[in-house]
């Protein structure tokens, strides 16, 4: 017993004494490498960055390549995030569909470039109107539907014509007297050629004898039945229209340009113009007409190309678009997004920009935007090529940026005072709110339409919202309200024009993002309103609408997905 008791003392010396020498020998052989290794790594992970441009990161201090000021330290948190960065899961990256994009890769071609959007139209200097040349009844009308041929020469119509009765007996009386007095003869004749007969027609009235009652009608000109203006039974007058013809030959490109973007474009200017009716095909044009008169519904001029059509592709009303060259010059002005990357505050403009491209990490950016061209934002100051930016889910990510405590649009009152988002600036003067209010249970309607996927109602229920705005005073608005008003306008004159149901939604998906802008700016609202997403829809990328009940009615995809979307933010009482 006293030799074990012997032996488990000098076990405890000898653990004590080992202890002592890790505890404190070895403390003091690597305290001076340990704190010598922290602090070279926090050098190696120290970022510098520029006050005024938070954007420029650098590893090394020096001068802020856009204002030339000293670089600071960057601020990082404890995950080694600067102060306005957040981080995602790829998990929640995949859930959310986040989508992202590199910029400035566009090609040399479309470099300087701006996107238009418009439709073919008849050529105004082609078209010709087919008159009756004398009273009479039409008795047959031989194209009496749009889009027959004619050639010239080709009979139109048949007509009964009294005063041409009267007129031949009075040729053949006169004939009888020829020779005694040939100056009532030719005035006789002459008279019948002021009614476009012809000399054969003249000649045989004059050697049969006999009076004809019914009298053809001939073309003048070859073209398209492009309008009947007349139908059998009637009763015409002397210079009465019976028939629009159009040259098809040559047509129109016209497009709508923004008041903003006028000094982009003049006379000369060449167009890269394509169609979906021909995938893959384009069709060279130039800038023949710009209007001089402003359009003060849609605040747009039209730009007009001349299009050769011998070979009758262009049909008119068919939808095209076009690429104007050089309108933009070249370089970081020619930098372009998607509008899908875009969100407003007011009149800031900001995206999500991705700085690490190996990791999910995201930080909000103002940006600064040029003329919009077709579904993307031209990019002035605030970006620069090669970063990467979200361009699909942004408000999902700005969701995870208020909740990481971080700057966001649709931060809380809780966040940080530094870090408060930006407010809506936009008001409404109180006639313009007033009018809106009353045009809404039309806008109600126009959405129904879409539930019930029916594209007639669609085109006739926007005809009714947009004479309801239209005569809302509109004339205080500012400039930013001013651009939502016009653009909702021009997306229901798109409406109204098209009876196909997937373009119509399409417009639908603009025209929501506009009515939603001005109903939030708005002071009160008498009802109450449900603005509603669907995360499907717009191919993905999302799409609202306002309802007046919180039940989810799906406009975008009717039956087929009637309940998809979700309430996320409710007007009104």
């Amino acid at each position: 017993m006293k030799t074990k008791s012997i032996g488990v003392i000098i076990l405890a010396l000898v653990l004590g004494l080992a202890g002592g020498y890790f505890i404190f020998g070895g403390s003091d052989a690597e305290a001076p490498g340990t704190d010598a290794h922290d602090h070279s790594e926090a050098e190696a992970n120290q970022l510098w960055t520029c006050s005024m441009h938070p954007q420029i990161l650098r590893e090394e201090p020096g001068d802020c390549p856009i204002c030339g000021m000293d670089l600071i330290p960057a601020e990082t948190n404890a995950s080694g995030l600067l102060a306005n960065q957040f981080k995602l899961t790829e998990n929640a990256l995949a859930l959310a569909n986040i989508q992202t994009l590199v910029i400035g890769d566009q090609t040399e071609a479309d470099a300087g470039s701006i996107r238009l959007s418009g439709k073919i139209a008849t050529n105004a200097e082609e078209v010709a109107v087919q008159s009756s040349y004398f009273d009479g009844r039409l008795e047959r009308l031989n194209m009496n539907y749009e889009g027959q041929q004619v050639r010239a020469g080709q009979q139109l119509a048949t007509i009964y014509a009294p005063n041409l009765v009267a007129a031949q007996q009075e040729l053949i009386t006169a004939a009888s007297l020829k020779s005694s007095q040939p100056a009532l003869y030719n005035a006789v004749r002459k008279k019948l050629k002021l009614w476009k007969l012809s000399e054969a027609q003249i000649n045989r009235i004059e050697e049969s004898g006999k009076v004809q009652e019914y009298f053809p009608v001939f073309a003048t000109v070859s073209g398209t039945v492009t309008e009947v203006m007349a139908a059998e039974g009637d009763y015409v007058k002397q210079g009465q229209p019976l028939l629009k013809l159009s040259n098809l030959n040559s047509v129109w490109a016209e497009f709508d340009a923004y008041e903003n973007q006028l000094s982009l474009f003049k006379k000369g200017q060449k167009l890269n113009i394509q169609t979906n009716a021909y995938p893959g095909r384009s069709f060279e044009g130039v800038i023949s007409f710009i209007d001089p008169i402003l359009n003060t519904g849609t605040r747009t001029v039209t730009v007009r190309a001349t299009l050769t059509n011998r070979e009758d592709l262009f049909k008119p009303g068919m939808f095209v678009t076009a690429m104007v060259e050089g309108a933009l010059g070249t370089g970081t002005e020619a930098l372009a997004i998607p509008a899908t990357a875009v969100m407003w505050t007011g009149e800031r403009s900001l995206v999500y920009v991705k700085p690490n491209p190996t990791e999910p990490v995201f930080e909000m950016r103002e940006v600064t935007l040029g003329p919009k061209q077709g579904d993307t934002y031209a990019i002035l100051e605030g970006l620069a090529p090669g970063e990467e930016i979200v361009v699909n889910g942004t408000f999902t990510v700005d969701a995870a940026a208020q909740l990481n405590g971080k700057k966001s649009m649709m931060g809380g009152k809780d966040a940080a005072e530094s870090e408060k988002p930006m407010e809506m600036n936009m008001s409404l003067p109180a006639k313009f709110e007033t009018g809106l209010k009353a045009a809404i249970p039309a806008y109600l309607k126009l959405k129904d339409a879409f539930v019930a996927s029916d594209a007639a109602k669609v085109s006739a229920s926007a005809k009714t919202f947009r004479q309801q705005l239209q005569q809302v005073s509109a004339g205080d608005l500012g400039e930013m309200e001013k651009s939502h008003y016009s653009k909702l306008l021009q997306m229901l004159n798109a409406l109204v024009d098209n009876t196909q149901l997937e373009n119509q939604r399409e417009h639908f998906v603009i025209l929501n993002e506009n009515l939603a802008a001005l109903v939030n700016a708005a002071s009160t609202f008498d009802q109450k309103l449900f603005l509603q997403r669907c995360p499907m829809a717009n191919e993905n990328k999302g799409a609202v609408w306002l309802s007046d009940s919180e039940q989810i009615k799906n406009p975008y995809y009717g039956d087929a997905m009637l309940g998809c979307g979700s309430v996320i933010e409710t007007f009104g009482q």
